[in-house]
């Protein structure tokens, strides 16, 4: 266990083959391929780790139903080929972190004996494409099988639906895992780090050195690099820029707001997926941890490090959850709520005035400036981060290192060791609660032994912080010393990701245990 700040600046060295500005999905994907191919890597993020988009997504492991609909409708190659791709890499991040992914089942309501022919085939496609990777096959369900499957569900002229599979992950904590892994292997890797500036050649103006500071130390660093990769999603054109001024812009920003309401307005475990809304949009109702998730919305926005939901978007949001749920829900049952900014690609370069946001593709591109050779990974989604990562490491080694491309190990690699047998039944036997049992399992797979042992060592380490709640005293200062978590926000969004479901419950923690962070918040 040595994923802590003060070993990776004690470990901090003068030069490195590969800097990654960004510890999000995409940087930590880059820096566990690169390390795995034997390059010495940095990684910086000058927040915490997944504090941006990649800890505020709708949750998803997905091909993307509505993305296989549009590329039939238009014919769309390039759409077909990232949902091809995702559906690929679906079951991958679920085998390699089975603790923080899995499985879930999504029912398609139909309307019409029309809707149910016109899903039934969209979702037989969908699983066909998947091949040998498909979770699990699709199936009609009738109006009786609906109401055992989804008994919150409004059946009024429901003619039956379509139960298909994707996955469900826990963002945050699966990011943290890559990074871990990452780390594990070699890389230096380090939150609350900011890219202040680069050192470029005067003679080839190629990037030299990467200069940062500390922002909790309030120290600059710097370091020689050979290549530096941009993995800063919406912050994109930013970093593009500061390497070379004179490059076009090429992101734009487009916001997915979500409200969560408790678990009794959805008593189920299957989620839902509203095909068509009024505007043209997808909505899910995903069960989450306790709670029940309703996203997402799709709309031009600016970049910003704290956007906050606007009162229409939990208005439209509740109106489709009301639409569709039996047990209805308003504005003071919202328990929290959420907004990620998503990365989006414009593929024309002239096309900066395009407002339409849903109309932009969602697939990735990696881009060589061939003044600076800043490596750039453009765009994407969560599901393809590591195809991301594999596309952004073939480039560097081709275009900026200039040698043969290496073989992608990422694949088949396991993040962290499996969760320990019996390790439930194990400490339940010690006056611990099933509840906290898997919250140490599904929070920390197979380091949750070393967690458990760590808060038997904490002065009332194993006691539950509050009654009720399966959050242990000593894990605190586990995650400030094993996982870099500097302050309460790292913990409640990230680390355990409460109070991104109940907002009350993290501002009860927080009061509880005040003083935890009391040097830092």
């Amino acid at each position: 266990m040595s994923f802590r700040r003060v070993d990776q600046f004690a470990k901090l060295k003068d030069s490195y083959d590969l800097c990654i500005i960004g510890g999000g999905a995409t940087g930590a994907g880059v820096a566990l391929d690169a390390t795995l191919r034997g390059y010495s890597v940095l990684l910086i993020e000058k927040g915490d780790f997944a504090c941006q988009t990649s800890s505020k997504s709708t949750k998803l492991v997905h091909g993307g139903v509505r993305y296989l609909e549009q590329a039939v409708r238009n014919v769309d190659w390039q759409q077909f080929k990232m949902v091809y791709k995702a559906l690929h890499e679906r079951k991958i991040i679920l085998q390699n972190a089975p603790h923080l992914a899995h499985p879930l089942a999504l029912l398609t309501p139909c309307y019409s004996w029309w809707d149910r022919m016109y899903y039934r085939i969209g979702m037989w496609l969908y699983d066909k494409i998947a091949g040998s990777t498909n979770i699990k096959d699709s199936r009609g369900l009738g109006l009786n099988q609906i109401k055992r499957e989804v008994p919150g569900l409004e059946t009024n002229r429901i003619k039956g639906g379509i139960l298909y599979y994707d996955g469900q992950l826990n963002d945050a904590r699966y990011a943290l895992s890559i990074l871990q892994e990452a780390e594990r292997l070699g890389a230096t890797i380090i939150n609350y780090c900011e890219l202040t500036s680069f050192f470029c050649s005067p003679k080839s103006l190629k990037i030299k050195h990467v200069h940062f500071k500390d922002l909790v130390g309030d120290i600059e660093h710097s370091a020689s690099v050979r290549a530096v990769v941009n993995a800063t999603g919406p912050y994109t054109d930013a970093i593009r820029k500061m390497a070379n001024p004179k490059l076009a812009s090429r992101m734009k920003v487009s916001r997915g707001a979500h409200i969560v309401l408790p678990h009794s307005f959805w008593p189920s475990e299957t989620a839902l997926l509203i095909p068509k809304t009024d505007d043209g949009r997808v909505v899910f109702l995903i069960p989450w941890r306790g709670y029940v998730l309703v996203g997402t919305t799709d709309d031009p926005d600016e970049i910003s490090d704290q956007p906050e939901i606007l009162d229409e978007e939990k208005v439209y949001l509740l109106e489709y959850f009301n639409r569709f749920a039996k047990q209805k829900a308003n504005l003071a049952d919202i328990s929290s709520h959420f907004v990620g900014q998503r990365p989006l690609l414009q593929v024309q370069l002239n096309d900066a005035m395009q407002s339409d946001t849903k109309s932009l593709v969602r697939d990735h591109e990696v881009e060589v400036d061939q003044r600076s050779k800043l490596v750039s990974i453009m765009g994407g989604k969560w599901t393809t981060y590591r195809i991301m990562a594999l596309d952004t490491m073939d480039l560097v080694e081709t275009e900026v290192f200039h040698v043969n491309k290496s073989v992608c190990k990422t694949k088949h690699h396991a993040l962290g060791i499996s969760v320990p047998v019996n390790f439930s039944k194990e400490i339940s036997q010690r006056d611990v609660s099933l509840e906290t049992a898997k919250h140490l399992e599904e929070t920390y797979g197979g380091h949750a032994r070393n967690v458990w042992e760590f808060c038997q060592k904490e002065p009332a380490g194993t006691q539950v912080i509050d009654r009720g709640l399966p959050y242990l005293e000593g894990e605190i200062e586990y995650l400030k010393q094993f996982e870099m978590a500097t302050s309460w926000d790292d913990v409640l969004k990230r680390r355990w990701g409460i109070a991104l479901r109940d907002e009350a419950l993290a501002s009860r923690l927080v009061a509880i245990k005040k003083e935890a962070f009391a040097s830092l918040d």
